[in-house]
């Protein structure tokens, strides 16, 4: 299965308490749920191949035999034997390379969890970005990982070490891996791994960074030592991350951002229903359940909603920063619950504590921790109105019947707008969906061709809306982007609506094109969405489809659980 067998070791009975003692296991690794291959044709360059691995939660122990917990943390080392021509990195704060016998050694210093081991090895060449950070991408794509990233970097740890202390780990370095990475961005320390398909969307580029960033002391520094509480990694470090938002790009930007992530917690509490378990931030993990599978916008964003409460607490957030900056210093390179953070947050605010905040009616901590439903509070987004006020505006103008302030709203310029206003007004649009026909049509002739130059994120959403209208004058739009893309959050949401209305034969015609395009486990996901409802697909050849559909595509077990088509828009933010 995915959660393979434990190795039990019998320790010999004369070994003293607190005696060293060494084990040495001798093992193969096969195909397994960590480790993804890739032939050349699933790269960028298509000249070589391609391997990479993805630990969270439980697949790194399909890698190497480990305590694979959270709750248990230690230093490691690894000797990397590949051909010429291929570069190997890993999560690691020294590396060497002996170029004569074509092997690499690495050396992690600090202790981290089991899943924080990464190893990515192919087609890589590399460039300083910093003083302190490279960025690594196949040869084709540096120069555009280039552009987007020099000197950003710096300038976002600078504001995160100003906040919440030293940054420990040496280097801040960026690989970008092929569509086929399954998830946005993962956290790796000193070695963050990324999506090559997010490079054309900066806003969502500088955000996913600026997360993983956040995640370096979030997370790999003080880490939740249970998938019960994965809030404490990623509530602390989206907090963190518009922290530091506000100090580089001001208040309104993050206030946006915020709010379009938000409006998307809303949508899947929806979806889910708001008594449904994977809403409270202690997530009850029956045994057999992949932590994965519980990932969702409530770990993020009701997370966040209670790390920003506790701040608006002290009444300043520079206060709170204070107190984040000296729960670092105490927890660093451990595991803790969250009894650990908040009796240190009223032990650090004696006067809180005096106020019994913690059992303040309605806002209880530990109802924050155990009641189904939405955030008990939500932050003030005021700042941001100059952004997000348009948004609504425009959207009360084409939802308002009768429909004739079409002029009015086809004045508006949304090549002017940020990426976030435009996502957050398609993602309003696809919530009212399906339309009356003339105002899709009216849409259309307003806004299909502006949006046609826009980024992927911004692209997706209007074909959505196209999709679930059945508008079919804008359907090769959908034929040409599928055509175009091969990772799992270009592809999933638009097949799960074609095949949820009339349009699965369309949906299949693209697929059996485009399928040797696709890697082995997106296919399979792919043909399992294709057959809900139909007689089985006629054969398709998958000779190169594994057994093994990795244990981290939280995308798949969401949709399954909400069997919402809308679902896979409001998860897979990032790790």
């Amino acid at each position: 299965t995915d959660y393979g067998s434990s190795l039990t070791v019998s320790l010999p009975a004369a070994l003293q308490p607190h005696q060293p003692f060494q084990i040495i296991v001798r093992y193969t690794t096969a195909d397994g749920p960590a480790i993804w291959w890739l032939d050349p044709e699933l790269t960028y360059g298509n000249a070589k191949p391609f391997v990479f691995t993805q630990g969270h939660s439980v697949c790194n122990r399909s890698f190497f035999p480990c305590f694979d917990t959270p709750a248990v943390k230690c230093t490691y080392s690894a000797t990397v034997k590949a051909p010429a021509g291929i570069q190997v990195l890993m999560s690691a704060t020294q590396s060497t390379y002996l170029e004569e016998e074509g092997v690499y050694q690495f050396y992690m210093e600090y202790p981290v969890p089991a899943y924080l081991v990464a190893l990515v090895a192919g087609d890589l060449t590399h460039a300083d970005i910093g003083p302190r950070s490279r960025v690594w991408a196949e040869p084709c794509l540096l120069p555009t990982a280039i552009s987007k990233l020099s000197g950003m970097v710096e300038r976002w740890l600078t504001a995160a070490e100003s906040l919440y202390g030293p940054y420990i780990w040496g280097r801040y370095d960026i690989v970008f891996l092929p569509p086929s990475f399954p998830i946005v961005a993962m956290e790796n320390p000193c070695l963050t791994f990324i999506i090559s398909s997010i490079l054309e969307s900066d806003e969502f580029l500088i955000i996913d960074v600026i997360h993983e960033v956040a995640h370096s002391w979030f997370g790999n520094a003080v880490t939740n030592a249970t998938w019960e509480e994965m809030w404490l990694s990623e509530g602390l470090a989206t907090y963190a991350q518009r922290r530091i938002t506000t100090e580089t790009y001001g208040a309104a930007f993050t206030c946006l951002e915020t709010a379009f992530r938000l409006d998307a917690l809303h949508r899947q509490m929806k979806l889910l229903g708001e008594d449904n378990p994977v809403s409270k931030l202690q997530v009850k993990l029956e045994p057999g359940v992949n932590p994965s599978n519980l990932m969702n916008l409530f770990t993020y964003e009701k997370g966040y909603c209670f790390v920003y409460y506790l701040s608006q607490l002290c009444g300043d957030p520079r206060h709170f920063d204070s107190f984040l900056r000296a729960y670092i210093e105490k927890y660093k390179f451990t595991s803790v619950v969250a009894q650990d953070l908040l009796d240190s947050f009223l032990n650090y605010f004696p006067e809180l504590k005096e106020q019994c905040v913690e059992s303040k009616a309605g806002l209880e901590f530990e109802r924050w921790l155990n009641a189904t439903g939405p955030p008990l509070a939500e932050p003030d987004l005021s700042q941001g109105s100059s952004l997000t006020k348009p948004v609504e505006t425009l959207f009360k103008l084409w939802t308002t019947e009768p429909l004739d302030s079409v002029a009015a709203a086809s004045s508006v310029d949304l090549t002017k707008w940020r990426t976030f206003q435009t996502v957050l007004f398609l993602d309003r649009l696809l919530d009212g969906s399906p339309l009356p026909h003339e105002v899709i049509k009216k849409l259309s002739e307003c806004y299909s061709s502006q949006l046609d130059s826009m980024n992927a994120e911004i692209r997706i959403r209007w074909l959505q809306i196209v999709v679930r209208n059945d508008y079919y004058p804008d359907l090769y739009k959908v034929r040409r982007f599928l055509e175009n893309q091969m990772s799992r959050m270009y592809t999933i949401p638009l097949y799960e609506d074609l095949c949820t209305g009339t349009l699965k034969s369309f949906a299949l015609e693209i697929f059996y094109q485009t399928q040797n395009q696709l890697h082995p486990n997106l296919r399979k996901t792919i043909q399992q969405i294709l057959s809900q409802g139909l007689n089985p697909l006629p054969a398709i050849d998958t000779t190169a489809v594994t057994t093994d559909t990795p244990a981290m595509v939280l995308e798949d077990k969401v949709s399954e659980a909400t069997n919402g088509a809308i679902s896979l828009r409001d998860v897979n933010v990032s790790a």
